[in-house]
């Protein structure tokens, strides 16, 4: 008994530690991400093209990110997540170096939407991990700090991006993410083992593929899940892409004082993001994600009149307060949809995620036809409805232990009864 509680004290450990490297690395895959977004106007100024051109470069990296994590999801499901994640890692430090190498918007657009392609399989298998790694009732902690990363890489990117570009140049800056995400390989290293843990390599067939997704697509729970991941994802990138130009062109901030003004975003994720998860391990999901949608609907909201500009920036924490209420807590439920094929499961609910992104940019940006007002108002009002109806339809999502363990064997049932031919 002592023996293996040593043991389980060092896996725990381990386990732990395996975490941290991937937090880390989903924040320098989020803060390459987004810190390009306030330097559109820069940027268009120097390849003399527009800000919607140049705004391109967003949904050039997201779209293509999201596409290709279908493809890493399986593959890790059937060759094991340590050579998904290893390419992937390479790929990102490779590509991110590249795109300093452009000399047009059209170059940057193309280098970003190969890095996309590349580095998508690091993020899905990282949260893939989790479901193989923590038992349901404790994913919530670690899929908080994983998307904690994501909004904090989001905001320190946005922010530092824009601080850092007058003194470094833009190239510069994509030569240190991928500097500093090669640290993050090497640091990954020495959890070889743990990340190949056993998984259970399904058949990767075309009847087996469309079968699985067939299982995940056909209950009621998994389409209403992948549903609000698409709807929060296109609302958050649609509203968040844009707040530069926003800040620019309704406060006359300069870089400085954009990146200043979208430093809270990101913030209650990393310092709230464990918090939210333990309380839905201990409370369910039930009432926390119609909230946080209902919190960032009301955020957008707040930015449809000329505000106080302190004002401003308190919305934009919020607005991302109500991201690490919901995106994290329906990972969650991702994870349990089917254990058997938490890699595909997974690949579909960053595909969902990153496609909401990019498409979330082009759509506010062609909104944006009609002014922020209008493109805040229809983006807000969405959301806000989607709240209303979210607390009737996870209205079930209620933790308890043996609500968990049936949700588990049902999907494992599901998934086997899908797979006959």
């Amino acid at each position: 008994m002592a023996t293996d509680a040593a043991v389980e004290g060092v896996l725990g450990d381990r386990r732990e530690h395996l975490l941290w490297v991937l937090t880390a690395a989903t924040f320098l895959i989020f803060f390459q991400a987004y810190m390009v977004a306030p330097l559109i106007p820069r940027l268009s100024s120097l390849f003399g093209v527009s800000a919607e051109r140049m705004g391109l470069i967003v949904p050039a990296y997201m779209i293509p990110y999201g596409v290709s994590t279908l493809l890493y999801g399986l593959i890790s499901d059937r060759l094991g997540r340590l050579p998904v994640m290893l390419t992937s890692l390479i790929a990102f430090v490779v590509l991110t170096a590249a795109t300093a190498t452009s000399q047009s918007s059209g170059a940057m657009v193309a280098w970003r939407l190969l890095t996309g392609l590349g580095a998508s399989g690091v993020v899905p298998i990282g949260l893939a991990l989790i479901g193989d790694l923590f038992p349901y009732e404790r994913r919530g902690r670690p899929l908080g700090w994983m998307f904690g990363a994501m909004a904090g890489g989001m905001a320190f990117g946005s922010t530092v991006g824009v601080l850092l570009e007058p003194f470094i140049g833009w190239r510069m800056l994509f030569v240190a993410v991928a500097a500093v995400a090669s640290l993050t390989l090497v640091l990954l290293l020495p959890y070889r083992l743990l990340i190949r843990v056993s998984t259970a390599r399904p058949k990767l067939s075309l009847h087996q593929v469309f079968a699985g997704y067939r299982g995940l697509l056909t209950t009621v729970r998994g389409v209403r899940t992948y549903a609000y991941v698409l709807l929060n994802a296109v609302f958050h990138s649609g509203v968040y892409t844009w707040l530069g130009l926003y800040f620019t062109r309704r406060y006359g901030l300069g870089e400085v004082g954009v990146g200043l003004a979208l430093l809270g975003y990101g913030v209650p994720g990393m310092i709230l993001g464990p918090v939210v998860g333990r309380t839905a391990d201990r409370r369910g999901r039930r009432w926390l994600i119609p909230i946080g949608l209902m919190v960032a609907g009301l955020s957008a909201a707040i930015l449809i009149p000329k505000v106080p500009l302190l004002a401003a920036a308190l919305a934009v924490t919020t607005l991302s307060l109500g991201y690490d209420m919901t995106q994290p807590l329906l990972a969650g439920i991702v994870t349990s949809l089917d254990p058997k094929r938490g890699g595909q499961a997974m690949g579909l609910n960053v595909f969902a995620l990153f496609t909401g992104f990019g498409l979330g940019s082009l759509l506010f940006g062609g909104a944006l036809s009609a002014g922020f007002g209008p493109a805040l108002g229809i983006f807000s009002g969405i959301l806000l409805v989607a709240a209303i109806a979210a607390f009737g339809l996870f209205r079930e999502e209620v933790y308890s232990a043996s609500a968990a363990m049936t949700a588990t064997s049902e999907a494992a049932a599901g998934s086997q009864s899908s797979l006959q031919p």
